[in-house]
């Protein structure tokens, strides 16, 4: 199993495991997968390939099996901060630790950015699997949004969570 940065020609097997992500649990991200499933492959490509995006992609037999994302702030007064975004490991290979890898490797991509201060994310209230993974890597909750995400007829909170870097 390795980890590295993804690049456009990853874009085909990053859509294919967020589309997977997206639909067996739609309450964990804002997107869904009806929606992200009708974009072409130019705009995962172009997501792979920004300058505001860095997505590291986790490998298990030449297979990507799990992904995590950082999403940097393009305004000056918010430039101290990064988003920690999109973070799914496929059912086959939970826990095994490498879910703590891919924060560890968006932390130390973080840690590489002069004047970043603090990086930020949210995770749906209740999934105790990932409030957990986060606080264990350093994360505290700062706040609570209150129906964030609707699927159905549903509503899920999400949990606000920050560290310093």
């Amino acid at each position: 199993m390795w980890i590295e940065r993804l690049d456009a020609s990853h874009a085909l097997a990053y859509r294919e495991l967020m589309l997977e992500a997206y639909d067996l649990h739609p309450q964990a991200f804002t997107s869904s997968v009806r929606e992200r499933a009708a974009l072409p492959l130019s705009w995962w490509e172009s997501r792979l390939a920004g300058k505001l995006d860095v997505v590291f992609g986790a490998f298990d037999e030449g297979r990507l099996a799990g992904i995590v994302g950082l999403a940097f702030e393009p305004r000056e007064k918010a430039r101290h901060k990064v988003t920690l975004f999109g973070m799914y490991v496929s059912p086959r290979l939970r826990q095994r630790g490498l879910g703590r890898q891919l924060v560890q490797a968006a932390l130390a991509e973080a840690h590489r950015h002069e004047g970043l201060r603090l990086i930020k994310l949210t995770v749906t209230a209740g999934n105790d699997a990932a409030i957990e993974l986060y606080r264990r890597c350093g994360f505290v909750q700062f706040g609570l949004e209150p129906m964030a995400v609707r699927v159905g007829e549903d509503y899920f909170d999400k949990i606000h969570m920050w560290r310093e870097i």
